[in-house]
């Protein structure tokens, strides 16, 4: 696999090794001791979660405070989307920038985004299989999200906002500067 370094440090896009022949194709998706000695920690993942779909949906900008933050390994199985990782750990050098990147079924890339970020992605395909991979449990009572056209982050996500879906959690998240982030 190829690990690529990011604008913001302990982001990473990680691009597999693919071998195509007459009868499909084959990749790692994952490798434990590969991926820790790469991005330079220890992360034990303990839970993979799908969602499926259409064009326009936009989940984010999600994420989980205090002990139940999570860090996220993400990838695209079918689709196309564009994923966001922006970081909410105040007391760091890129407070508030984010990452973006294209994944997809075709690209087959991934991206790591460690604790202290919150994520979201847009489907630009008809509809996107989105999986990713957790290192921490689920706590309703600890989630949080940012809203994702907060102009302090100045995400680009190239699509009128009249063909955005979005949930009412999503409709209503906080500004960054009122969001209770990472200190």
């Amino acid at each position: 696999m190829n690990y690529i370094p990011t604008a913001i440090e302990g982001v990473w896009i990680i691009e597999p090794k693919i071998f195509k022949d007459a009868r499909g194709y084959f990749f790692e998706a994952f490798k434990k001791e590969e991926f820790e000695s790469h991005i330079g920690k220890r992360v034990d993942f303990i839970q993979d979660n799908e969602s499926k779909s259409a064009f326009g949906v936009l989940r984010g900008l999600h994420y989980q405070k205090g002990e139940y933050s999570q860090a996220k390994l993400v990838r695209v199985i079918q689709g196309k989307v564009l994923d966001i990782a922006v970081d909410i750990r105040r007391q760091s050098p890129t407070f508030g920038q984010h990452v973006a990147v294209e994944l997809s079924g075709e690209n087959k890339r991934q991206l790591y985004i460690p604790r202290g970020f919150a994520h979201g992605f847009l489907v630009l395909s008809d509809e996107a299989v989105f999986t990713y991979k957790v290192d921490n449990v689920y706590a309703p009572q600890a989630e949080a999200s940012i809203r994702f056209d907060d102009p302090e982050l100045a995400i680009e996500w190239n699509i009128d906002k009249e063909q955005l879906l979005l949930s009412e959690k999503d409709l209503h998240a906080a500004w960054l500067r009122n969001a209770e982030v990472y200190e």
